[in-house]
Formats: C-alpha cells, sequence, structure tokens
C-alpha cells in the first residue's frame, strides 16, 4: 500500500474523513466531510504528510526552483510553516481581510520584488481563498505559478487557479481516496459511486 493508501485508511479510521450527508460552509450538500486541520493532532502521521509533500515538491519544483512558501490561514498555514521548517525556507501568507489595527496589512511576511513562491493550502475546493490570496501576494511582489495542497475535492479549486496561471498538485483527490477505500473494504459501493459522482467521474 503507498502513501495514497495509508493515507486515506488514516484519514477514515481517526474520523477526519466522514461519509454522509453534510452541509458545508457554503449551503451545498455534501457526502463526505474532511477537515485536515485535525491531522497535526497526530504528530506521526502529521510529519509522514508534511514530508510527502516537501518530497513532491522538490521533485517538480525543487529547492532550488523558489524563494518562499506562501499560504492562507488557517489549515495551509500550519502545513505551510512546517514545510518551512523542514526545508530551511522562508514563509509569507495573505490574511481574507486586512487587520482592523496595528499595521493594518494584508499580507504578513517578508515577499520581495521578483520573489518566486510556492503555494500551499490544506484542502482545496472551488480554490476561492487560494485565488485571492495568490492576487494580494502578487500585488506584494510575489510570483508565483505553483500550488500544493493535501487533498483536492474536485470541485474546481484547479481549473480556478488554472485561469490565474498556477499549477495546482494535490498528494491525494477524493476520488482517489474513496477508490482505496472501496478496495479495502472500509466503504459500500454506493458510497463510492456517490464520490464519484460528486467529483464528475462515472458511479460504480
Amino acid at each position: 500500500m503507498g502513501f495514497v493508501g495509508e493515507f486515506s485508511s488514516f484519514l477514515h479510521r481517526s474520523g477526519i474523513l466522514k461519509f454522509g450527508d453534510f452541509t458545508l460552509a457554503s449551503g451545498r450538500r455534501s457526502p463526505f466531510y474532511i477537515d485536515v486541520r485535525l491531522v497535526p493532532g497526530h504528530p506521526v502521521e502529521f510529519r509522514r504528510m508534511v514530508k510527502a509533500l516537501q518530497g513532491r515538491i522538490i521533485e517538480e519544483v525543487g529547492l532550488d526552483g523558489f524563494d518562499s512558501f506562501v499560504s492562507v490561514p488557517t489549515g495551509g498555514l500550519v502545513i505551510a510553516s512546517a514545510l518551512a521548517m523542514e526545508t530551511v525556507k522562508p514563509i509569507a501568507y495573505a490574511r481574507s481581510r486586512p487587520k482592523d489595527h496595528g499595521t493594518s496589512r494584508l499580507v504578513e511576511g517578508r515577499i520581495t520584488s521578483g520573489m518566486r513562491a510556492v503555494m500551499v493550502d490544506d484542502v482545496a475546493t472551488t480554490g476561492g481563498s487560494m485565488v485571492r490570496g495568490i492576487r494580494a501576494l502578487r500585488d506584494e511582489g510575489a510570483r508565483i505559478s505553483d500550488a500544493y495542497v493535501i487533498v483536492d475535492r474536485m470541485e474546481g479549486a484547479a481549473g480556478a487557479l488554472e485561469g490565474e496561471g498556477v499549477r495546482m498538485h494535490s498528494l491525494a483527490d477524493m476520488r482517489q481516496i474513496a477508490e482505496s477505500l472501496h478496495a479495502e473494504g472500509a466503504i459500500s459501493a454506493d458510497t463510492l459511486g456517490a464520490i464519484k459522482a460528486r467529483t464528475g467521474g462515472s458511479g460504480c
């Protein structure tokens, strides 16, 4: 069993990934709910996840291919901070809105003109928060062409980022996770079919 299979089993076993009938913050219904912000509560699996993401970034971009990690609060910022420590890279992030006190900054961290940055987030859904963050960081001078997420819900984020000239990469997408869990007998064929239908694939 590779990383995706092991990670999928962990998410399901720990209750970080649940299947059922859920209402999302957007008001839309979903046959699953995943909260990657809970992974740091499992330090062994959290480190394994971070190292897997680090390996992908090194393989696909290279440590010499960028100057800094950037992110958006809150889930992605925890992961980006761990990556920054592992790779000894700086980190900056874009708030969802400027602070209403102090410097009233929208972007926190050191951004220099032309700085090459890799965006990191936890879960990609529509990509809205990443797009807003990318635009804010670019306004400060950052150059962003790649974004990495742990899980892609496959609900439009990749297309939204492509529209900004950014390639989105994920450690796993929901179709892969569901297929892995179904193969080990953890979820039913009906649940797998619902996930495939939700993510644009064909049902069973």
